[in-house]
């Protein structure tokens, strides 16, 4: 009986949220004959989010079917509604003068609306794309990146050489127009393309998923070709699509939906027009998962570059990096007894070693109970009567300067500023790699080689 009750109490709220849709299409279709178009497409918009929630309660395929088509019916007109109030807010900023609502009625509905919306409509994408371009370089040099020499010539290739000499690239000989890099995840694909805008002489757009992708029916076709175009207007220009399967997965799969479908077709015809038009624009992308790329879209990147696991020289040299100006008493001798330590690891990897590193001397100041005074190595910071600063640093409880002491007690007596952490020593490395494991599996490492072997080209 409970059950039933509850069943029943499901399917009265349901009945009850339909009823609130229906009411609300019909006021919008009257707020849409009156050309109070603002309010007819709240309106829609509301009554959509009801159809929505009903169709939770809908048990009845005939009549879930029926609501999904008039859903589509009044999205399709929402949208055109939205495009409409876009124009008429275009228009009015450009020309005050005229009246709120004739833009709108002077335009038929499913018309071709050329002129001043297009314009506007144009405008306001660029403006949404506009934040893609990357105008302060990221500071990061090709000497930045260890190892990966081959990519790096490649790109140097791809990017460089036709922008400072164009005259090598003439009769057959065209510059690359799409440049895939592939690996697993953390070996320096982005890091690389942030290499590039920095070294590169040319407009640098890095875009994701999320800046392509709208909610709007038609509108993310829309922003792909007009990236393209702008691409092309601010040439010679680069494109950068991180994490491209999110937009170019394999078509046929089953999540796969009408308005990605679309995405990756418009995708397809820009970057088939990439290179053939003149316009000097190269498309440069990354992927952890190639194989899941659409095949079509594969194709149109005419040089692919595996991105390895660093080998023992680079992760010495990604260390040395990380470390950067941190007090440190490593040598060089250090860090390559680093890199040899940490096999298979991959560069985000040391990356997380070096931050857990770096928290070894706080660690060390937290736990100690012996601390000493040293004078300051800043030559800058003076005591009263002109001497060096004193410093207090842990210290063993043997240390003939040691007196007991707690973090918390030197705090308490006013010397918290005067607390140094010590310097960081190899055996904070060693006891962080102790505990560390990397994250690629050798089942992943596989996977990217077969690719290699049949689609790709070693980096």
């Amino acid at each position: 009986m409970a059950e039933r009750a509850s069943s029943m109490g499901d399917l009265g709220g349901g009945l009850a949220i339909r009823e609130k849709a229906i009411a609300l299409v019909r006021d919008a279709v009257e707020k849409d004959k009156a050309a109070d178009y603002a309010s007819a497409f709240k309106l829609y918009m509301s009554a959509l989010d009801h159809f929505t929630i009903y169709l939770k309660y809908e048990k009845n395929p005939m009549m879930q079917q029926t609501i999904k088509t008039k859903f589509t019916e009044y999205l399709e007109r929402a949208e055109e509604l939205k495009r409409l109030i876009d124009g008429e807010q275009a228009t009015n900023k450009a020309n005050p003068a005229q009246s709120p609502d004739s833009a709108l009625r002077a335009k038929p509905k499913g018309g071709n609306n050329k002129g001043g919306a297009d314009d506007d409509e144009t405008k306001k994408m660029q403006g949404a794309l506009g934040g893609a371009i990357v105008t302060e370089k990221p500071n990061v040099s090709w000497s930045d990146v260890a190892g990966l020499d081959a990519a790096k010539d490649a790109l140097k290739e791809a990017v460089i050489l036709p922008v400072k000499f164009p005259q090598f690239f003439t009769g057959k000989r065209k510059a690359w127009s799409g440049f895939l890099l592939y690996g697993p995840p953390g070996t320096g694909k982005s890091f690389l393309a942030k290499a590039v805008a920095t070294e590169a002489d040319s407009t640098f757009f890095s875009i994701s998923s999320s800046d392509l992708v709208s909610k709007w029916m038609g509108e993310s076709e829309k922003l792909v070709n007009q990236l393209f175009q702008m691409a092309r207007d601010q040439s010679p220009s680069i494109i950068f699509i991180d994490e491209i399967d999110a937009l170019c997965g394999a078509r046929g799969e089953g999540g796969e939906s009408e308005a990605s479908r679309r995405i990756k077709t418009e995708i397809l015809v820009q970057m088939q027009g990439v290179g053939s038009d003149g316009g000097r624009v190269l498309v440069l992308a990354a992927t952890n998962t190639p194989y899941q790329l659409d095949q079509a879209v594969r194709r149109r990147f005419d040089k692919r570059i595996y991105i390895p696991l660093p080998d023992a020289a680079a992760r010495a040299h990604m260390f040395k990096v990380h470390v950067g100006d941190t007090p440190h008493e490593l040598t060089e001798g250090d860090f390559q007894s680093l890199g040899a330590q940490s096999e298979g690891f991959s560069g985000s990897d040391i990356d997380h070693v070096v931050k857990d590193v770096l928290y070894e001397p706080v660690r060390k100041v937290q736990e100690a109970t012996h601390f000493k005074t040293v004078p300051s190595s800043d030559p800058n910071e003076r005591d009263k009567d002109g001497k060096p600063a004193q410093k207090y640093v842990p210290c063993s409880p043997g240390d003939p300067a040691a007196w007991a002491s707690s973090l918390e007690q030197l705090a308490d007596l006013g010397y918290a500023a005067s607390v140094m952490p010590p310097n960081i020593t190899a055996n904070d490395f060693r006891k962080v790699l102790l505990k560390a494991r990397p994250t690629v599996a050798k089942a992943d490492l596989e996977v990217h080689e077969r690719f290699t072997k049949e689609f790709g080209e070693e980096g």
